[in-house]
């Protein structure tokens, strides 16, 4: 089963405009359009803090690692 032919869109899109009406129209479109901008931003949000919860366990292993250097100088010496 493939896409609709020329006659299938054209009864699809004159159903949309019965049922809803063509004031109607214009307005689901901007809200779907708002949902995924929406959708988009919080997506990169979370990109964004999961990036930075791994930035601050990276530092945090590091300084980790730098203190067990050190202590290990410190015995030695």
């Amino acid at each position: 089963m493939g896409m609709p032919g020329g006659w299938e869109l054209f009864a699809i899109i004159l159903v949309i405009v019965l049922l809803f009406g063509g004031k109607k129209i214009p307005e689901l479109a901007k809200g779907l359009g708002k949902g995924i901008k929406d959708f988009k931003k919080a997506v990169n949000e979370d990109e964004t803090e999961s990036a930075k919860t791994v930035d601050a366990k990276e530092l945090e292993a590091k300084k980790e690692e730098t203190t067990t250097v050190e202590s290990k100088d410190t015995k030695q010496a």
